[in-house]
Parts: C-alpha cells; structure tokens; sequence
C-alpha cells in the first residue's frame, strides 16, 4: 500500500490519460452530487408539503365529524367524563387503523392553576406533541399545526420513531362548555421510507454512471492516446537512430493523417541527416587528408626555414628579417596542422582519454610556469588562488595541460596589463573547477556562446601575440566534453571576461554543480 501511494504523484505526473480519467471522474461526481442534492430536495419538500397538507385535511375533517356527533348530545344526558370518552375513544380506534395518534388535552384555561387532563392513543408517547403547539392553544382557538418527532411503542406493532406532523384542534364539550385541544400526530414513516428509497436509488445509480464515465473517459483516452505513445515510442527510435521507423497509417481520420505528416517528417529528416552526415564524412576525410598530406611539404619547408634562419647572420637586414618571419609563420603552421589533426579525431571520434589522478592546482601552476614568457612580454601578472589543497581528479593530464594553457594564453592575449590574471582552483566532494579572470576589452553580449566555435574572433582586427590558430577554445571544449565536464564563458563589455572549468572528481560521474561561479564576484565593481 505504501509502495502505490508512492508511485502515485508519479502516476499522476507522467500519465495523461490517468489525469484525464480522474478529472472526468471527479467532475462526473461533482455534477452527480449536486443533481442527486437538488433532486433529493424536491422530493423531500413535495413529500413533506403533502404530507403536511393532507394531515391538516383529515384533522379538520376529524374534528367536524366530532363536533357534530357532540353537538348530538343532550348537555343533561350524558356528564362530562362520558362526553369526554365519546370525544376521545372514537378517535383514538380511528388513529389506530389509519395510522396517526391522538392526545386529548382538557379543559384548557389561560389561567388554569393545574394541569389539564391528558388522554392520549395507546403507546403514543405524550413528549411527541410540540410545546410550542401546546402553548399556542393556550390563548387561541384557532387550529395550528407544527413539524415533531412521533414516538409510539406498541407491543402489538412495530415501534414507530420518526418525523412526523402535529395538528391541533380546539373543541367544546356541551356538557361543561370548557375548552378540549385535540392533538393529531400524523407520523411521516412511509415518506422517510420514499426518501430513503430515493437517496439509494440516486446514490446507486450515481456510482454506475461514475464507472461508466471513466470506462468512457478511459475509452476515449486510449483510442486517442494510443496512437501519441506510438509516435512517442518511434520518435524515441529515430533519436536514438534507428532512421527507418515509421508510423502505421490506419484510415482516413485526423490521426492517420498526422501519422503520414510525422512519417513525411521523418523522411525527409533521415534524407537531410543523411545528407550532413555524408558532408560531415567527406568534411572530416577532407580535413584528415589534407593535413596529412601537407605535412610532408611543412617538413621540408621546415628544414630550409631553419638553414634560412640560422645562417640569418650572414644575410642583409632585409634578408635577415624575413627569414625570422618565415620561421614564425612555419611554427604557427605547424600548431594550426596539429590542430585540425586533432579537430579530425574529435570529428571522427576517435579521441579517448588516458585518465590519472592528478592535482589540479599543481597542474594550473605548472601551466602558468609555462606561460609566464608570454606574460612578461605583455607585461601582465598571472597570479594563482587555490582555495583548497590538493584538489584531485582522474583526468587526463595532457588533455586538462591543453585547457588551461589556452584559457591562460587566451587571457593574456586580452588582459588589462595594470590588473593582470587572476586563477583560482577549487574542488569539493564531486567536482573540481578552475576559472580564469581578465580585465580586458570583455565580451560583448551573446558572444560567450560564440567563443568556443572554430576561427571564431571576438576582434578581427586584433593581432594574436601568442601566436593562436582560432582552434584553441574549440579543441579545448571537445576536451571538457570527454572528461564530461563544463567549459564556459561569462563577459561584459570593459569589465573583462572569465572562463570556467569544471571537472567531476571521479570519471564518468554525473556533473551537477561547480564549486567556482561563472560570473566574478568583482563584476560589478568595474565601471
């Protein structure tokens, strides 16, 4: 039991069609409950009302029919006693067969110091007629009625305990002229009874109509729904890339044309991811071929490019400075062909990790050991915050060293040389991160999604002083994404820009957070 009622807020939210049932269910008993409400009531009242009417009637034809038989009798032959019994026993037989009580109460005064004498029917319990009604006759003559509670135990019949309607009379007795209230109990069993009989009635014939509103919701539900999960299901097979699932088409309604729109859909995404993936194939053997065969010719320009450069000396000035410039360009040659070697293997997928425990932090101060001549040409201070030692995490050396190298370099190529860079690692129990500040020129709005695409620049017209080939941050996104890591970029315009490494500490764990913010802390503090 604990166990469903578990899965039930996962039920609820994962299945349409149970969510349909139930509000249809719920709005069917909403609706069926207030019929049966209403309905009930006016049945109740009619009930009641001619319940109420037809015992006033027959207590007024009652007590016609007992003051005539009274009026009768001569006042000298009969006394007040036997007056009173062919007043009282007539009546009380009559209530018997028809089903009404009877309480005789008399003589009535306004100002009687005792109390009156009562008769009533046999088991009717005297508490039955209403105070209310008893006083009322006290001052008036006039008949009443009132809504009670009949109670009359009769060991010949069944005990009668239910609603019921008092009606009150007042008659005067020709022997001593004083006042007698005849009181008729009519009790409303057979309409409790009706009521009762109703109130079952709707209350069965409301739970039928429930079930069958959700077999009908459900019904309805699954004819509709029924072809969704198919599609669901087939779109989950053309993700996954099975490209050749396709949707049943049955008949001519609105779901079998949809099911023809979704299989034109996939068709023409299976001939358009058919289509990149041959120009993906033919781009990355492209790519493959074209820096493979040029390092062939890039060796041999490279061997006469250091003759030419170290026999600089013996050359004119001119000769001399062109001989360094073409050694400069063969070196960022060289690192251009390398990286679109390794964009092919990314492209290609045959990049693979050689995964070690390594420090973090040492790595990131290695690296800026490393870079610290490009630093002092530019003039900037690259320095290192570790906020906790060591920060350890399976990785792969080489891979992480090239991250960082480009993030750093990257940063001192656009680094405000009177703030410098800033690098801080930090780790916790799942992931271990590093950022990179700068207070330079910053990135203008939308461009952190743009940094990490290939030849990518956010200043054309800037010159590289590291000597960059624009595939820097591009191979160093492909390297966080094997390590199932993060690479981001947050910048503002004239406050600099900061990018954020995060790692898991264990590898292939799930990367939920990062120990380190992408935005600085310090970001507003700059004008």
């Amino acid at each position: 039991m604990s166990a469903a009622v578990r899965r039930g807020p996962a039920i609820w939210r994962r299945s349409l069609q149970v969510r349909i049932v139930l509000s249809a269910i719920l709005l069917g008993a909403i609706v069926i409950s207030a019929t049966g409400w209403f309905l009930t009531s006016q049945i109740r009242s009619g009930l009641v009302d001619d319940k109420v009417r037809a015992s006033v009637a027959e207590a007024a034809r009652e007590t016609r029919e007992v003051e005539t038989r009274l009026a009768a009798l001569p006042g000298t032959d009969y006394d007040t006693p036997e007056q009173v019994a062919l007043l009282f026993e007539p009546l009380a037989e009559l209530g018997q067969v028809r089903g009404f009580g009877v309480v005789l109460v008399g003589p009535v005064t306004a100002d009687s110091a005792t109390a009156p004498g009562v008769r009533s029917s046999p088991g009717l319990d005297i508490a039955s007629v209403p105070a209310g009604l008893t006083r009322h006759f006290a001052t008036s003559d006039r008949s009443s009625w009132a809504f009670t509670h009949v109670r009359i135990t009769d060991p010949g019949t069944r005990d009668v305990d239910v609603a019921g309607v008092a009606v009150g009379h007042v008659v005067r007795l020709p022997a001593d002229r004083g006042r007698y209230v005849i009181e008729y109990l009519f009790p409303m069993e057979q309409e409790e009874q009706t009521i009762d009989l109703v109130s079952q009635a709707l209350l069965t014939t409301g739970a039928l109509l429930l079930v069958l509103v959700g077999l009908l919701t459900w019904l309805v539900t699954h004819q509709v729904l029924s072809p969704i999960r198919l599609a669901r299901r087939v779109a989950e097979r053309l993700a996954a890339g099975q490209l050749e699932e396709r949707l049943p088409v049955r008949g001519e309604d609105d779901l079998a044309r949809l099911a023809q729109s979704f299989n034109q859909m996939a068709a023409n995404l299976q001939r358009q991811i058919r289509q990149l993936e041959e120009l993906s194939r033919v781009q990355r053997r492209f790519t493959s071929d074209v820096s493979h065969e040029l390092r062939t010719p890039l060796t041999t320009v490279r061997m006469a490019s250091e003759v030419l450069h170290d026999a600089r000396g013996d050359f004119d000035p001119v000769t001399a400075r062109a001989a360094e410039l073409l050694q400069t360009e063969v070196d960022r040659f060289e690192g251009l062909l390398a990286d679109l070697l390794e964009i092919s293997r990314f492209d290609a997928g045959a990049a693979a990790l050689d995964l070690e425990d390594v420090d973090l932090g040492e790595l990131a101060r290695r690296v800026v050991d490393m870079t610290r001549p490009l630093a002092e040409q530019r003039g900037v201070t690259v320095t290192v915050d570790i906020a906790n030692w060591p920060v350890r995490a399976e990785l792969d050396h080489r891979r992480v060293e090239r991250i960082l190298r480009n993030l750093i370099t990257n940063a001192i190529d656009h680094a405000d040389a009177a703030t410098g860079v800033l690098v801080r690692v930090a780790g916790d129990d799942h992931s271990a991160a590093v950022t990179v500040r700068d207070y330079g020129v910053g990135l203008a709005v939308g461009e952190s999604a743009l940094v990490f695409n290939r030849f990518w620049r956010a200043d054309p017209a800037r010159t590289r002083t590291s000597g960059g080939t624009g595939l820097g941050l591009a191979i160093a996104l492909e390297d966080t994404h094997l390590h199932g890591g993060w690479l981001q970029a947050w910048g503002q315009p004239r406050k600099g820009a900061q990018f954020r490494l995060t790692v898991p500490r264990r590898a292939g764990a799930l990367l939920r957070h990062s120990p380190l913010p992408l935005v600085p802390r310090d970001a507003g503090d700059r004008a």
